[in-house]
């Protein structure tokens, strides 16, 4: 019987642990299929920071480590400077990239870094508790806002794709989703464009993700895909910020 289709050689045989209804097996699966489809797997290397992603190494096909809360980009930008042939990308979310690694995003778009970043913003600590994150949107409740984020006491969320288009040295920055099929495509042709670019050693590439965190929200599956489109998508609207160098 032919084989029609099965899992990616991307990825390992251990079973992911995310929650259920998570989005982060989607996008997995997703950098998976890029790394196979321009051959990169047996030279990349991935880095995985503290919060959900903690163990991305055990679930990539490739080599893999880990980094501090935040250092990611540090990490990623040594390992791209003592191995130059390697692919390197780092796997962060909100609570990781946009709080307390926020300086080292944003320093090493700031320094072109060849490297390539991949941000899930689901607008809140999903491991620790489901607390408020620098992305969680106005009003919304969570474990430390019950009643809602407050723009007085918080400020207002954090758009990282506009905040990294004012850098002159990013190269490639995109908003997508994985609320939908149609979405969850798109995201592909970014991912896949952001490896390639980091191939062709045109700088720093980051593809912002908008993903469901069911259990963090209090929300079923089904319900968390309809936040990300009616809620997120108005506040952080989707598409490419910069392509080539070049703000849009």
């Amino acid at each position: 019987m032919a084989i029609i289709y099965e899992k990616s050689k991307g990825l390992t045989e251990r079973p992911l642990t995310y929650c259920p209804g998570c989005s982060h097996g989607i996008v997995h699966k997703l950098i998976a299929e890029t790394l196979v489809e321009l051959n990169l797997l047996d030279h990349t290397v991935a880095i995985a920071p503290v919060g959900c992603s903690v163990f991305a190494y055990d679930f990539f096909n490739c080599d893999g480590v880990q980094a501090a809360h935040g250092r990611a980009p540090a990490v990623a930008t040594g390992i791209k400077r003592v191995a130059p042939e390697s692919i390197v990308f780092t796997y962060q979310g909100d609570g990781d990239l946009a709080a307390i690694g926020t300086a080292e995003t944003i320093h090493a778009a700031h320094r072109g870094e060849n490297i390539t970043v991949i941000f899930i913003n689901n607008a809140i600590y999903g491991m620790t508790g489901g607390q408020l994150a620098p992305t969680t949107l106005v009003g919304q409740k969570t474990s430390t806002s019950p009643f809602g984020r407050n723009v007085a006491h918080q400020g207002l969320p954090i758009k990282v794709c506009e905040m990294l288009a004012a850098i002159p040295s990013s190269y490639y920055l995109e908003r997508t989703s994985v609320h939908d099929v149609p979405h969850i495509r798109k995201t592909k042709a970014a991912i896949k464009k952001a490896f390639q670019y980091q191939v062709d050693g045109k700088g720093f590439s980051m593809v912002e993700i908008l993903s469901g965190c069911p259990v963090g929200w209090n929300v079923s599956p089904v319900e968390s895909m309809k936040f990300i489109k009616e809620q997120m998508m108005p506040y952080y609207p989707l598409g490419v910020y910069r392509d080539g160098g070049a703000e849009i």
